[in-house]
């Protein structure tokens, strides 16, 4: 939650005590601030227990981040450097686990691939995602097939005629001369 969330929040905790001094039952506490009967009663007990300071923002939830400020910069630093500066030369693409592999190495800290990338979003970063090539992959035959094959069946499709998905399988039934059927060689674009 952003400092602003916690700061409405707090302003409605302070209304909240204000109704409760008035004498003002939860579930019109609820009604009048636009909250869920479950809170208004929650905080109607912490009010009753503990008072005004019971219900006192504690601060932003969660875990503490484990870099200071400072080390926040140096990160930011780095991740203005690219990925070649740190090793990666391959692509230019920051990964989550890149990033927490780069938190290890410089702070000696150890993140999550799903830390490294909150952490990522805390300064004004984003995980890429690399797109996932096979190494022995022939770019000349793909860029033949794209031309060829992929242009062939693009342009013609599948027939607009009623065809179904057994059509299209061999069919396990047997016909009345006792002989397999033999599959469907109609291809897309033949009559």
């Amino acid at each position: 939650m952003t400092a602003a969330g916690r700061e409405r929040r707090e302003v409605v905790r302070t209304q909240v005590v204000e109704l409760f001094e008035q004498g003002i039952k939860p579930p019109e506490v609820a009604q009048r601030l636009r909250v869920s009967r479950k809170s208004a009663y929650q905080w109607h007990q912490l009010w009753r227990d503990g008072g005004v300071r019971a219900l006192a923002s504690r601060g932003p939830g969660g875990s503490r981040c484990r870099l200071s400020p400072r080390c926040l910069e140096k990160l930011a630093a780095c991740l203005e450097q690219g990925p070649a500066a740190h090793g990666w030369a391959e692509d230019q693409v920051w990964t989550a686990a890149r990033v927490a592999t780069l938190i290890g190495r410089k702070f000696h800290v150890s993140y999550s691939v799903s830390g490294a990338t909150r952490l990522m979003h805390r300064i004004g970063f984003s995980p890429q995602v690399p797109a996932r090539r096979v190494a022995e992959r022939d770019e000349q035959a793909v860029t033949v097939w794209k031309e060829a094959t992929w242009a062939e069946v693009k342009e013609h499709g599948r027939p607009a005629e009623g065809t179904s998905a057994s059509s299209c399988a061999v069919r396990r039934c047997v016909s009345g001369e006792g002989e397999r059927p033999s599959p469907p060689t109609r291809r897309s674009g033949e009559v």
